[in-house]
Parts: C-alpha cells; sequence; structure tokens
C-alpha cells in the first residue's frame, strides 16, 4: 500500500516552523509539528550559516522524533528583501495552418515562453503565475483550455530571489542532512492555508506581518494579482523601545508584548511603573511612555501597508481582509488595521477542514500556535496540491510517466485532429 510524507520548513527571522504529513491515498492522514526559536535569517537573508545549519538539523530530528518518518526530503518556503516580483508577457501562433483548439501543451509553451522573456540570468524563479490569459484579441481569460484561437498569451507574476541567496539556502540545508525537493514564496503558501474556494471570489487580501518583512498579497476572483515584499514589520516597533529606553532587544520585545497595548488608555494605566533592569540596577519608566512609541509605531506600520496596498486597489473595495503573523496578536493592533483600513479585518487561521483537526490533534489550538505553524501548514498544503495536480495542468507537469503518456498522445491529437 503506497504512503508517502511531505515535509514542510518555514525559516523565519526569529522562528523556524516545521511541518510532516504522511500522505496515504491522496489524502493527509496525520501531522507532526515542530518550531524553535532562531536568529540565523534577517530580513530572508542568511546572517549565521553555522546557526542555521544547527537549528533545520535540531528541528527536523525533532520532527522525525515525534513522527517516526524519516525524513530526507523537504520543500521550503522563501521570502525576504532579496526576492523580487517582476512581469513577464508572451505570445505564441498556435498553428501554421490557422487556428486550432488550445490544448495543454499550448500552456505549457506560453508559459515557458514568457518565463523565459521575465527573468535573468541570476534570477532564481521560485514561483511563477499566471494571472490572464489572451486568445486572439480577447483578454482577461482565465483558462484558455480548449478555446479556439490563432494565438495564444499570458501574463505573468514572477517570484523571482537572487540566485546566489537560493545557492546559500540550498547548502544550508545540505549540510544539515536535508535535500529541498521544492521551494515556494511564503506568502503564496499562507494564501493556501488562508483561503477557501468560497473566500476566493472577489478581491482578498492578505497581510502577513512577520518580525522584519511584511508580504501583502491582492487577489482577484482567485487569481493573484499583485504581490508587495516590504521591509518593516513588528520588529520595528521592538527597536523604537530597545532605542529610546536603551535596553536590550529581547527585554524590549518582552516589555512590548506584556506593556504596549494600542488604543487609548486611561490614566492609572499611563502612570503606572515598569521596572526595567540595567545591568545590575533598575530604573522606572512610566507605562505612558511605552504606549506612546508603540502606538506611534504601529500606526506608521498600518499607513505604510494601507499606501502599499491603495497603489493597486482601494482597501474598501475588498471582500475579504486577512492579516496573518504573530505580530499581530500584539493587544489592541488588529482594531488599529480595522481602523486604518476601513474596513473589517480578519486574522488568519487554517481553513481547511481535514488539515485543521489534524493540528488540533497535534497540539493545544491557541492564536499563537495557530500563527506559528501557519505558514508551514501552507507550503505543506501547497506541495500536497501540487502532486495531485487538476487534469488542466499541462502534461508535462504531471509526475505519473503513464497520466503524462496520455496526457501528451491527447494534444498530439488535438493538435492535428
Amino acid at each position: 500500500m503506497f504512503t508517502n510524507y511531505i515535509c514542510a520548513l518555514d525559516i523565519g527571522s526569529s522562528k523556524i516552523s516545521a511541518a510532516v504529513g504522511e500522505v496515504k491515498r491522496n489524502k493527509i492522514i496525520s501531522l507532526y509539528l515542530e518550531n524553535i526559536q532562531s536568529k540565523a535569517v534577517r530580513k530572508g537573508l542568511i546572517v549565521d550559516s553555522v546557526e542555521l545549519v544547527g537549528n533545520i538539523s535540531k528541528v527536523l530530528k525533532a520532527l522525525r522524533a515525534r513522527s517516526g518518518i524519516n525524513i530526507k526530503f523537504v520543500t521550503i518556503g522563501v521570502s525576504g528583501q532579496d526576492l523580487s516580483v517582476k512581469h513577464s508577457h508572451a505570445v505564441i501562433p498556435l498553428s501554421v495552418r490557422g487556428g486550432k483548439a488550445i490544448t495543454a501543451s499550448d500552456i505549457h509553451k506560453v508559459n515557458e515562453q514568457a518565463l523565459i522573456l521575465g527573468a535573468h540570468l541570476d534570477d532564481e524563479v521560485i514561483n511563477y503565475i499566471p494571472y490572464q490569459y489572451s486568445v486572439d484579441s480577447e483578454e482577461n481569460i482565465l483558462n484558455p483550455l480548449g478555446l479556439y484561437s490563432h494565438k495564444l498569451g499570458v501574463d505573468l507574476n514572477l517570484v523571482c530571489g537572487k540566485a546566489s541567496s537560493v545557492q546559500s539556502l540550498t547548502l544550508a540545508v545540505n549540510q544539515a542532512g536535508y535535500e529541498i525537493k521544492d521551494l515556494v514564496f511564503s506568502g503564496l503558501a499562507t494564501s493556501e492555508a488562508v483561503f477557501t474556494k468560497e473566500l476566493k471570489n472577489g478581491i482578498n487580501i492578505l497581510c502577513d506581518v512577520g518580525s522584519d518583512i511584511t508580504e501583502v498579497l491582492i487577489f482577484n476572483n482567485g487569481v493573484l494579482r499583485n504581490i508587495e515584499i516590504l521591509q518593516t514589520g513588528g520588529d520595528d516597533i521592538t527597536r523604537a523601545l530597545e532605542e529610546y529606553l536603551k535596553i536590550p532587544f529581547p527585554l524590549a520585545e518582552e516589555i512590548k508584548i506584556s506593556h504596549g497595548a494600542i488604543g487609548e488608555s486611561g490614566d492609572d494605566v499611563r502612570h503606572k511603573e515598569i521596572l526595567l533592569k540595567h545591568e545590575n540596577r533598575y530604573s522606572p519608566v512610566q507605562q505612558g511612555v511605552v504606549l506612546d512609541i508603540v502606538n506611534e509605531k504601529a500606526r506608521i506600520l498600518c499607513r505604510t501597508l494601507k499606501e502599499s496596498i491603495e497603489k493597486n486597489v482601494s482597501c474598501r473595495m475588498a471582500n475579504n481582509f486577512f492579516v496573518t503573523g504573530r505580530t499581530m496578536l500584539q493587544d489592541g493592533l488588529l482594531e488599529l488595521f480595522e481602523s486604518t483600513m476601513g474596513v473589517s479585518v480578519k486574522l488568519g487561521k487554517i481553513t481547511d477542514s481535514d488539515i485543521s483537526s489534524l493540528v488540533g490533534r497535534t497540539a493545544p489550538s491557541s492564536p499563537q500556535h495557530s500563527l506559528s505553524y501557519l505558514t508551514a501548514v501552507g507550503i505543506l498544503s501547497w506541495a500536497f496540491h501540487k502532486i495531485s495536480p487538476a487534469p488542466v495542468f499541462p502534461s508535462q507537469d504531471i509526475k505519473n510517466p503513464a497520466l503524462r503518456f496520455i496526457g501528451k498522445f491527447r494534444d498530439i491529437f488535438q493538435e492535428y485532429f
């Protein structure tokens, strides 16, 4: 009986989360999760390769011990300041004899042509996402398969990383004793976990607010139309406290979480004293000082995200607006997002009922737990759906040799008959 596994790794600036799912008969039957704190990556760039190798090894060994699965291959989410989003366009003629019905092979060819035209030599294409096709003079076609046409065009979003950065990541994974099976843009993976088919109608916005990177994704009727990767996150608030109060970063983070409520506060709260430890002595600071710093930086974060979104679409046009990332658990931040964006904002959660139930069995359910593993579970879900593609996928992308042969034969038949 065929049994396999998928292992997903989400390498962030503050933690590494991992998920492994046992796959049997095209279904995930068990799921195991692990995470550890890590500072080996900053803004998506490796700043301590030795620590990263050790952390990857540690988290995956713990996952293997918990699951009993001998993990060898991993699918990794990629993000960071090195990533860029490029747009590419290509058109191909379909037949020298005139028009013909568009086949999966034709779709694959035009996608490949746009990929070649859009990527540079020093780019590593992480993902490419077709957001519209054109059939002769008709545009905004989501799926041209089977339509009759003389030429086929495509517009792609390409998520690209620097080849050197991807090679460094690959080396670190290899040195830890594992191999990379696939890469995926982490924001795309997170959306895989958050959005259901029902939620994909209309305009949908996802903001994944990380420690030092925020990913903004805008979908229109289920198609990813815009991606922005912003160099801002929850650490901006922490660093402001660190600099003003002249305290270590870990202590500033603790003060932010414990005393940095966002929103209006009464005088009794503002005048409350907080004791800060400086080496061998303690000094008091009024909580109002902390509140002012946290609120100011939180408002800047919200305004920055709104400005980025509204370069493409008005926030008020969003049918659904989701935010993710542990930063969003800061007291009052979700409400500030809502008032800034002028629309209802929801905290993202795992929507796949089968996977969600497995996550619930793995560990106690809580917002902190859910957000810690959300992207890792999204990577796993993305990889799972990739190995079980829908029939409209090009025959070249199908892994099963028999199915690939059948698809190729169908393409040839449609080409000539």
